[in-house]
């Protein structure tokens, strides 16, 4: 494991020089190829050093962080351009993925939350540093005291554990069985917050609406599963407990995401309507987790891989436009398939991914959700009936409205698409479809 951070590592002192912006960018495809192409077994924990190790939910995080990380550099070809402080833009993206893949590599608990909150710093200074709006302060703080607030007391109950057990070591951790209630709340909640769970997810539509392209594809991507693995993790420790309350977090993120699907009708902010629509994602992926059964755990992993794809290619749609028009208002990107063509066909792509059709790997994993959360209670059928069909609906509409109808009359000049965003566009739809494809081999 060290010899892969030691790769990103090295690659730092290469943001110091001047015009090394692609060749960063060429290393670090070359990083996540390498990763990928040295795929272990999936049996136990593998790559063991002293600190480190992956299995095969974190492998597919840590594969899915590189691969996102990599593409956020080819999505900011503007600050290239600007010369935005582009080297300095190129450390903090490089910081952010050595804090996920130590936060999906760690092997212990408390490891883990350090870098799980460390991963929090170089995404605010992302949106304080290249955001768009003045409110990018507020959603900056929001970002902040939701998430810490909400975690600081988980840190207390990783010492309580470590003086009942002796260690923090996952292999070595067992079941508390009755020990603390609170200790199951303040554990789970920190998790929840980060995910969002419904009522605890207002930091996430202000933080996207603020950040620029590449903080809300990592922040699509790869920082809210930072929650729904931490979930997976901690489940051993806590699973007498979940056996009698998780119907409580279970049935709230079901029901929020009903909710959180209606908000999205009245969205008229693009970036906006798909942050709302990552939670409403999410919300069945809390589901599968808090069945405990197997099928939740691997659909949980494979929507998360799939909406962190899918999700990250909408934002990547909408910022292309937005560089364009200098909007993301519906009422103004109207009709873009009369001026982009080939644009409106990866809007449909991508758009058909996120209401999970086939071949998606969203398809996939929301199958098996399906699977896990019925088999848990049959009356949970109703509500996912609504999920999946407002889903539909929703993104039926972000789809229609902005590519069909008149376009606005005050565009003065356009392009129909460079060669750099086709290529950004394919990488983040074709593993959507490779995946589902090869879905055999990953123990379905």
């Amino acid at each position: 494991m060290l010899k892969y951070l030691i790769m990103i590592i090295f690659l730092i002192p290469l943001c110091l020089l001047n015009n090394c912006w692609w060749l960063v960018h060429s290393l670090m495809f070359l990083s996540s190829f390498i990763f990928m192409i040295f795929i272990y077994s999936y049996a136990d924990l593998n790559m063991i050093s002293y600190f480190f190790g992956v299995d095969y939910f974190s492998f597919s995080l840590v594969l899915l962080s590189f691969w996102i990380c990599s593409l956020m550099i080819t999505a900011s070809g503007s600050v290239y351009l600007s010369s935005y402080h582009s080297n300095f833009f190129v450390f903090i993206v490089l910081f952010l993925l050595i804090m996920l893949y130590c936060s999906f590599s760690s092997l212990s608990l408390l490891s883990f939350y350090i870098f799980f909150e460390a991963s929090l710093v170089p995404t605010l200074l992302l949106i304080l540093g290249w955001g768009y709006q003045p409110e990018r302060l507020q959603a900056g703080i929001y970002l902040i005291f939701y998430t810490l607030v909400a975690s600081l007391p988980l840190l207390l109950v990783l010492f309580s554990v470590y003086d009942f057990s002796g260690t923090l070591y996952f292999p070595l951790l067992f079941d508390y069985g009755s020990y603390y209630f609170m200790f199951y709340v303040f554990m789970f909640l920190a998790f929840l917050v980060k995910m969002p769970m419904f009522l605890v997810h207002l930091w996430l539509p202000s933080a996207h609406v603020e950040a620029p392209i590449s903080g809300s594809m990592i922040l699509a991507g790869v920082l809210l599963k930072l929650g729904g693995y931490g979930i997976f993790r901690v489940m051993k420790i806590i699973s007498y407990l979940g056996l009698k309350f998780n119907y409580f977090w279970l049935s709230l993120g079901l029901s929020g995401g009903v909710i959180v699907s209606f908000i999205c009708f009245r969205q008229v902010d693009l970036k906006s309507l798909i942050a709302y629509s990552s939670v409403a994602h999410m919300s069945m992926v809390i589901g599968g987790l808090m069945t405990m059964n197997w099928w939740g755990c691997l659909g949980s992993l494979s929507l998360m891989i799939g909406h962190g794809l899918c999700s990250s290619g909408l934002f990547c749609l909408s910022n292309i436009i937005y560089e364009r028009l200098g909007s993301r208002s519906l009422l103004i990107n109207k009709g873009m398939i009369n001026l982009m063509p080939s644009m409106a066909l990866w809007w449909f792509l991508l758009s058909s991914s996120n209401m999970a059709a086939p071949p998606s790997l969203n398809l996939l994993g929301e199958l098996s959700l399906l699977n896990s959360i019925m088999s848990w209670s049959a009356f949970s059928f109703f509500v996912l009936i609504f999920l999946s069909f407002f889903k539909t609906v929703y993104t039926l509409y972000m789809y229609s409205y902005s590519q069909h109808g008149i376009y606005y009359s005050g565009i003065y000049t356009f392009s129909l698409g460079y060669f750099r965003e086709n290529h950004l566009l394919l990488l983040h739809w074709f593993p959507l479809k490779i995946l589902c494809l090869i879905a055999k081999y990953f123990n379905y």
